[in-house]
């Protein structure tokens, strides 16, 4: 086996074996049960639906009362979908970062 293959073993080795340490320290640490994830995903779901059917409730009630030449309800449902796709992501995000937050604290 010549120097570029040892080396590149030697790297490959390196990965996997940080990849297993990841893998068996997150397991050790699981502090999060099935429970919360399914209710993880359910905030997720919740926080694009209630915008979204909010947006075009309200855009139906103006669509009734207040006629215009474009439609209120689907301007609203777009923006509602819209802000509850900004809101999913900023759960997930802030989710995403304590889960960085531990892995730094846990390689300290």
């Amino acid at each position: 086996m010549d120097d570029d293959n040892r080396k590149a073993t030697t790297k490959m080795g390196s990965e996997i074996g940080a990849k297993e340490a990841l893998k068996l320290r997150a397991r050790k640490k699981n502090k999060h049960s099935v429970w919360w994830g399914l209710g993880m995903f359910g905030l997720v779901g919740w926080s694009v639906v209630v915008p979204a059917l909010l947006g075009a409730w309200l855009g139906h009630w103006m669509d009734k009362n207040h006629p215009a030449t474009h439609s209120w309800t689907l301007t609203l449902l777009i923006t509602g979908l819209a802000l509850g796709c900004f809101n999913a992501w900023f759960w997930v995000q802030k989710e995403n970062n304590e889960i960085d937050k531990d892995l730094k604290d846990d390689d300290n």
